[in-house]
């Protein structure tokens, strides 16, 4: 047999292996409320394509390789056994067999008891006050994470009525987006309820001009989270208004608070987040997409000084050609120019990194591209280090630590900021871009500004809510300064 028939014919085994596989991460997800995930990327909604993609990908991120026998027997398993609502990482449950002789059905039923019997996350009914970039970002992950009814429930959406066909066009605009692409699913609208169907969710669209005048239990919606992505009001005075609406019993800011709100950027500082906070800021994109590399850094290195400089895709708030605009140079095309501007992302840190007050200055270039940004870190160091030990420190913090959700890393001399559209991740290491020079060092920072910051904001939500299942097998974890 010649080469290309031996891959060929491997490639139909493999194939043949994924599809077997999509029935019954379906099933585990809408029968037992069990989230699988290979090193936590989610199989669910998957091709087999992708499946075998993902397979490859974790290998070459730095994990051991997972080959698609283990991980079919693993889910056949787990079918079988039927635990209770959880998140079960596949790839590590294999990883464990190497340590064990016991039969695959007596491993999974020890390594994974708490989750036997485990209840679902009583619902949590969530408005998106706003559906620009963010909030149809947002109800997308919402609608995508929320099968079975349990979890955050996407229940609303607060516009103003832009138009007679105002609800075919938000529904439009929900379908397609010329960065992330279609919608994966049906997108269907309910004129006379004025409802936007998405893939069996519906959702109620209600028109408002004033947070405080809304009746969301009119719509059968309780005790619901606001999330309020129109960057309209940032301080508490403006954000109250919502919790004056009848249902309304939290809410949540996609932009930087301001006064004494807690910014919270997850996986720092979200342990703060307590039952009696009623309003919460997420804090920024570039925020949360710094913020975990600067903590790394710190725990690890100590950081005696910096300077954030942000290379950032234009936003809606600029003007697409030369036009008058309150803020300075925002006015000229941003489709045309890069435009220096400010930030407050650096100051923004220590609301969540108290340890870093003052020690961080920030600067921002808004640049023609519409999506994914890159955060230049120019930092000083307590104790030196080398590129190669740095690199290697930030490649196992984003695979092992408990930052493994907000920090990528990547090694490749071919990618370049589309390569990014869509990462879950807060922020991604690009590691030949990497600069040590003794204690000065330069670490370059890509993110998705758009949906890996949507992506902490449902992380935060989760928090808020309650709403995460137990997370099997338990990691384990290296600590930041290992």
């Amino acid at each position: 047999m010649n080469d290309f028939a031996a891959h060929r014919d491997d490639w139909m085994v493999s194939e043949e292996l994924a599809e077997r596989m999509v029935p019954l991460i379906g099933a585990l997800r809408r029968d037992h409320e069990v989230v699988t995930s290979l090193h936590g990327h989610r199989l669910l909604g998957l091709s087999t394509t992708g499946i075998i993609e993902l397979h490859e990908r974790v290998a070459q991120l730095g994990h051991e390789e997972l080959a698609l026998e283990d991980t079919l027997a693993v889910l056949e398993a787990l079918r079988d056994l039927a635990p209770g609502a959880s998140s079960i990482d596949v790839a590590r449950l294999v990883a464990g067999l190497s340590d064990t002789d016991a039969p695959l059905d007596e491993y999974l039923r020890e390594a994974l008891a708490p989750a036997m019997g485990a209840e679902p996350a009583e619902p949590t009914d969530v408005v998106l006050y706003g559906f620009g970039r963010i909030g149809r970002l947002l109800a997308r992950i919402l609608i995508a994470h929320n099968s079975g009814g349990s979890g955050l429930r996407l229940r609303a959406i607060v516009v103003r009525r832009g138009s007679e066909n105002d609800l075919v066009k938000r529904a439009s605009l929900l379908m397609r987006d010329s960065v992330h692409g279609s919608f994966a699913g049906s997108v269907t609208v309910d004129e006379d309820a004025e409802q936007i169907i998405a893939n069996g969710t519906r959702i109620q669209v209600i028109y408002s001009n004033d947070p405080a005048s809304v009746d969301y239990t009119a719509y059968g919606i309780r005790d619901a989270i606001v999330v309020d992505n129109t960057g309209r009001w940032r301080d508490e005075a403006g954000l109250r208004r919502h919790l004056e609406a009848k249902g309304a019993a939290r809410v949540l800011l996609t932009a930087p608070g301001k006064g004494a709100l807690k910014n919270i950027v997850h996986g720092i500082n979200d342990a703060t987040i307590e039952d009696s906070d009623r309003i919460v800021s997420a804090a920024s994109c570039t925020t949360n997409a710094i913020t975990p590399a600067l903590k790394a850094m710190d725990e690890a290195y100590g950081i005696v000084r910096g300077h954030v400089e942000t290379v950032h895709s234009f936003t809606n708030d600029q003007n697409l050609i030369d036009n008058f605009h309150s803020g300075d140079r925002r006015g000229r095309s941003a489709v045309l120019n890069m435009v220096i501007t400010e930030t407050g992302a650096a100051k923004a840190v220590a609301r969540a990194l108290p340890e870093l007050e003052g020690k961080l200055t920030g600067s921002a270039i808004r640049v023609p591209t519409p999506d994914v940004s890159l955060a230049v870190l120019h930092l000083t160091l307590e104790n030196p280090a080398t590129r190669d030990e740095l690199n290697d420190y930030l490649r196992r913090v984003s695979l092992h630590s408990k930052l493994r959700q907000q920090i990528d890393y990547v090694e490749s001399p071919e990618v370049v900021s589309t390569d990014f559209v869509g990462s879950h991740r807060a922020g991604i290491v690009d590691g030949l871009a990497t600069i040590a020079n003794d204690r000065d060092v330069v670490l370059y920072v890509w993110y998705d500004n758009e949906y890996g910051y949507s992506c902490q904001v449902i992380r935060v939500l989760e928090v808020m809510a309650g709403s995460h299942p137990v997370v099997l097998p338990p990691r384990r974890e290296v600590t930041l300064q290992g």
